[in-house]
């Protein structure tokens, strides 16, 4: 028999990673507080549940994908939350972008009930989550990893043990950090080059193969070149990730100036009404200091 997998959190990421799970195999329990994806995924076979406890009973594993640490908090350890539902024994596995403080807050409690925790935050965006192909940063217990890495891997093209309960999560605030100083120097490199009249697109194939090549060039840089600011992941995510690389940089005292930086273009975007924006248009910022528009052809 198929194992039985609780999903809490069917939105722009969620949905098709619980959706490669029923491909694969497994048997889903599915809550969002948005009832059209929970019917969608219902009616190609997933058992929709009323709430997040609906979700974990039965269920040898639940994962959540939810926006932010209160979200986190609240479906798992909330009232007729996740952990409500589980039983001692099962898994939890939060796959929220969420501070590390909160994880190993969220782990206690489980470890309180005999559940086991692990914080396995993703990146690869959108596109990532409908090919399976996330990079997946866990931490936790390593035979608790074991034995859901072969789950893991059906969402992820790389799945990391990084050390205990927290780990993950840190891990992905690095991850973050990295992301967002490359969209911008190269939101620098695309609007230097149009200001200076040599064509964007053929900077950007002229140094993809260099240096400064990278996976983040490669996804973002064609969206700057075709205006398509469409979110694979939205700028308000990015910002709440930022947020939270500040908080534990604080607490551990880590002066982080570029990030700092970024994440105050972030907050100019959102009271710009650009919040629900690809972060590729972190590029906006910079062509409104610079007072033009990067496009094909110069």
């Amino acid at each position: 028999m198929a194992e039985r997998i609780g999903f809490v959190g069917l939105g722009i990421m969620g949905k098709p990673m619980a959706r490669n799970l029923m491909t694969a195999g497994y048997e889903l329990n599915v809550y969002d507080i948005v009832g059209e994806p929970v019917e969608e995924l219902a009616t190609e076979g997933a058992s929709a549940a009323s709430s997040p406890a609906g979700a974990a009973r039965g269920s040898v594993r639940t994962i959540t994908m939810l926006p932010d640490s209160a979200d986190s908090e609240r479906a798992i350890l909330g009232p007729d939350g996740v952990l409500e539902g589980a039983e001692p024994g099962s898994v939890i596995i939060d796959m929220s972008s969420i501070a590390p403080s909160m994880s190993q807050k969220i782990g206690a409690a489980c470890a309180d009930r005999g559940v086991e925790f692990l914080d396995a935050p993703v990146s690869g965006g959108e596109p990532g989550a409908i090919a399976g192909t996330l990079a997946i940063m866990v931490g936790g217990d390593e035979d608790v990893f074991n034995a859901c890495e072969p789950m893991l891997q059906v969402v992820g093209g790389n799945v990391v043990l990084t050390g205990g309960v927290g780990a993950g999560n840190i891990t992905k605030l690095a991850n973050q950090i990295i992301v967002a100083a490359n969209i911008e120097a190269l939101s620098e490199a695309m609007v230097l080059s149009q200001k200076a009249g040599v064509d964007p697109e053929r900077v950007f194939n002229a140094i993809r193969g260099g240096l400064a090549g990278s996976a983040v060039m490669e996804a973002k840089g064609p969206m700057m070149l075709d205006r398509n600011f469409r979110a694979g992941f939205r700028i308000r995510l990015h910002q709440k990730d930022l947020r939270n690389v500040l908080q534990t940089a604080t607490e551990l005292n880590v002066p982080l100036p570029v990030t700092a930086l970024v994440q105050q273009m972030l907050g100019s975007l959102v009271n710009d009404g650009e919040q629900d924006a690809d972060h590729s248009a972190i590029l906006h910022f910079v062509e409104k200091m610079a007072d033009v528009e990067v496009k094909r052809g110069g």
